[in-house]
């Protein structure tokens, strides 16, 4: 079991690269294992619920307990597995690889992992408004407003607006006080969900949204991607650009399922 978890899932030392989350962005390998068990299931452990591979408790690529905080987070990473055919494909499983991420990095490295989010702070995407044409304009104004709004009223950071891509600072006040929401997650599970879900929207401030209820998966996900539709409904669709922005919006739906399984 941990000899092939550590061929397909990772090598051991994924943690102490720069970006925590690479595990849980990393594709396929061309060559993938073959399906070796019959049944995936879960077992309640000391600590939560451990992963169980016909019957035998599975091990992250660093060989730690594959162990999953809630019942609800375990028969979902478990389905993953079930799922899979004759091989087994770790890109349609984001659940199973964001919590490899959360136990075999993030939970060694909390604080590391909450600067890399406090950076977001200086470069919300929400804070960089298109000057044109007036639809854009209207529909970033209509989705993003009411999210800065909450961030105001709930962590009192308002940031300020440019137009374009032109870096602006934004105050120090409100980039403390986001820093400080982002340091209040301690669970790793939770701060590489608000990782994953901010790296792959480009805002803190969406992440944080669905992090605290303010807005469910699909809203934010469409509010991080406003352009890109507004694009796509003018020019038309790119097939291959379609199908990469599929495997990021799994991802990004897993993160905030895993958010929605935590007790």
């Amino acid at each position: 079991m941990s000899d092939v978890t550590r061929d397909w899932l990772g090598e051991p030392g994924d943690e102490a690269r720069p970006d925590p989350m690479r595990a849980a962005r990393s594709g396929a390998k061309p060559a993938l294992p073959r399906r070796f068990y019959k049944e995936a299931g879960f077992a309640p452990a000391e600590g939560g619920f451990r992963l169980t591979l016909d019957g035998r408790s599975a091990n992250t690529p660093a060989r730690n307990p594959l162990l999953l905080p809630s019942e609800t987070l375990a028969e979902a990473v478990a389905a993953e597995w079930g799922a899979q055919t004759t091989e087994i494909d770790p890109a349609k499983m984001p659940l199973t690889r964001l919590a490899n991420t959360a136990i075999d990095g993030v939970s060694q490295r909390l604080d590391a992992v909450a600067d890399d989010l406090c950076a977001y702070a200086q470069t919300d995407l929400l804070a960089y408004r298109a000057a044109d044409p007036d639809k854009l304009v209207s529909a970033q104004a209509q989705a993003w407003d009411p999210v800065l709004d909450w961030a105001y009223e709930t962590f009192g950071a308002r940031l300020i607006l440019s137009e374009g891509v032109m870096h602006v600072t934004q105050p120090p006040q409100s980039v403390q006080a986001l820093s400080e929401a982002i340091r209040q997650v301690r669970d790793p599970f939770k701060l590489a969900a608000l990782h994953t879900l901010t790296t792959l929207s480009g805002s803190l401030i969406l992440a944080l949204a669905v992090l605290h209820g303010r807005l469910d998966p699909a809203e934010a996900w469409a509010a991080a991607h406003l352009d890109e539709t507004y694009q796509a409904d003018v020019w038309g669709r790119d097939e291959e650009a379609e199908e990469r922005l599929a495997v990021r919006r799994a991802e990004f739906e897993a993160a905030a399922r895993t958010i929605a399984a935590l007790p």
